[in-house]
């Protein structure tokens, strides 16, 4: 059970609603974790403006998928993984794939650099190298992919500790964690 409640765009404070009502909008419903952001208009809008800026980004909609995945198996939040493995096989990615990257791995070189580092950073709370940062300009990673890797990092860890703070319950088809707790 919500820890918080599950607005709905009737229940919402009055500045969620138009941010409700573009979700419902994108997703033909409304997923759970923005019913439990819209408490928070200011919360809701920083989510929604960085899922909106990321997806208008140079990296493609299934690498960010990837990463989503491994960092919600890292951070065991079953909300993410879900929602996230769904949106992975809606931008292509198959079955296979997201199951590697959940596992923080993939048969691409480039989509293996970016999962490594993703990983790396929430390990190490953003402590990497100079040297880690240059094994992803070797994968083929620019310094706009590089800064917008680390955007993607960031918004995951934002909506993992929501959903396992808040206990959002899961309304995508469920995944199940690899990692022991």
């Amino acid at each position: 059970m919500s820890r918080v409640p599950l607005h709905t765009a009737s229940t919402a404070p009055a500045a969620s609603q138009p941010l409700l009502a573009q979700v419902q909008g994108a997703f033909g419903a409304t997923p759970n974790m923005f019913r439990a952001v819209a408490n928070s208009p200011a919360a809701l809008q920083l989510m929604w403006a960085g899922f909106g800026a990321l997806g208008g980004g140079s990296l493609p909609a299934k690498l960010g998928e990837q990463v989503a995945v491994a960092i919600a198996d890292r951070n065991r939040c079953e909300y993410c993984l879900a929602a996230h493995t769904a949106l992975g096989r809606k931008a292509g990615a198959s079955a296979s794939e997201m199951a590697e990257a959940q596992a923080g791995r993939s048969a691409d070189p480039q989509t293996a650099a970016a999962l490594a580092f993703a990983l790396k950073v929430v390990e190490h709370r953003a402590a990497v190298t100079a040297a880690d940062v240059q094994e992803l300009r070797n994968a083929g990673f620019s310094d706009e992919a590089v800064v917008e890797l680390l955007a993607h990092v960031a918004l995951n860890l934002f909506t993992n500790y929501i959903n396992v703070a808040l206990a959002v319950p899961v309304d995508f088809p469920k995944v199940a964690l690899r990692q022991a707790a």
